[in-house]
């Protein structure tokens, strides 16, 4: 064979699709890479194959119908985003919710943040080989599904939220349970850094690989963990704080690595942080109505209305324009995968196809959140 036909293959570019159906894009998303040998050229995300057009379907819904839809785009803070919109149509309607009420929805959420980020760990060490993190993340989740399941009656799409509270009150041995879980959990989390924080095979796969600047991270609108590991100073619980969130204290987790070993210590130092949130309100639950009394059918006044919180991934926004009927004008969610999909390719190129499984596995993407 010629010299000039080895250097023409040797610098032919070809393509591969990772997915739709693979294991590690966590959901049916589908990425084109352009391909060097095994050194990737380009990520093209594309998007589409579980839309469900949850946002037109929106303008067509009452208030209150709105709320159980966004509990289907990221399952795993469903919690978080039910609350978004809740507190959205709170601040149209000018209505008050208690103090217990607020407590209440701020304990679920970060119970909420806990069980993604233990589902999100034992995914990621099973995406890099370690099988029995998978078995302990689910283990140790399995008991925040359980006080989920008696308090609204769900496992994974859960209903709890609704304008003016929540649908019921907690039950007599809610309190009991998650401290038990606290006391539990407490012992367990440290066994995480055991298997992956401090394998020696692990940081290898995860230090210096998938960076993502500060710069980048700001000018993507990376939020959450994902943009914390860059040095992006940008939870919403601290800078625009709701419900509770103001009578609690907490640091901010920041690193500013920005490679996937920051983004997986982010989201390890944030359940040390949610544990601490629930120690400080769980005994101090005030007394009063779970549930304010509104209209069966709600009318938002003419205007515009945007709520954000922070969910389990990053900054979740509900933009609502009303023309005074029972349905939105216009609807839009800001979801924080469908930012951070966005930077995908600029902390990917000039990576190996194995370390695009890393840091896939670190943005922690939920496709239906991006998808919707």
């Amino acid at each position: 064979m010629s010299t000039e036909v080895v250097n023409e293959i040797k610098e032919q570019e070809y393509f591969i699709n990772m997915g739709p159906q693979h294991p590690s894009t966590h959901g049916v998303l589908r990425l084109l890479l352009s391909l060097d040998g095994e050194i990737i050229k380009n990520v093209e995300p594309h998007l589409g194959y579980i839309h469900r057009s949850i946002e037109k379907m929106c303008e067509k819904d009452t208030y209150k119908m709105i709320v159980h839809l966004t509990d289907r785009m990221d399952y795993l803070s469903c919690h978080m985003n039910n609350e978004a919109v809740c507190l959205a149509v709170e601040k149209g309607i000018e209505l008050e919710v208690s103090d217990r009420v607020k407590v209440i929805r701020t304990i679920m959420s970060e119970l909420t943040r806990l069980s993604s980020h233990q589902l999100w760990w034992g995914v990621m060490g099973m995406d890099l080989g370690a099988i029995t993190s998978f078995l302990y993340g689910f283990r140790d989740r399995e008991m925040i599904i359980d006080i989920f399941e008696e308090t609204c009656g769900a496992r994974l799409t859960m209903n709890y939220n609704v304008p003016g509270g929540v649908m019921f009150d907690i039950p007599n041995n809610f309190q009991k349970r998650v401290k038990e879980f606290i006391i539990y959990f407490k012992k367990k989390l440290p066994e995480y850094d055991d298997l992956l924080s401090n394998n020696v095979i692990f940081k290898a796969r995860t230090e210096g690989v998938g960076i993502l600047s500060k710069e980048d991270a700001i000018s993507y609108g990376v939020t959450g963990p994902s943009g914390r590991a860059s040095g992006f100073s940008c939870d919403i619980r601290k800078q625009h704080p709701y419900s509770a969130y103001d009578r609690v204290d907490f640091k901010e987790i920041l690193y500013s690595e920005g490679d996937c070993f920051a983004r997986y210590k982010a989201r390890i130092d944030e359940m040390w942080e949610s544990m601490f949130i629930i120690e400080q309100l769980i005994d101090n639950i005030p007394e009063g109505s779970a549930r304010e009394t509104t209209r069966a059918v709600i009318k938002l006044p003419k205007g515009e209305f945007y709520q954000k919180v922070e969910t389990a991934r990053g900054e979740f926004g509900v933009y609502i324009i009303s023309d005074g009927k029972k349905s939105p004008y216009r609807l839009k969610f800001r979801s924080p995968g469908f930012s951070t999909l966005n930077a995908l390719n600029t902390m990917a190129k000039g990576s190996k196809i194995a370390d695009l499984v890393a840091i896939m596995s670190t943005i922690d993407l939920v496709i239906p959140d991006i998808d919707r």
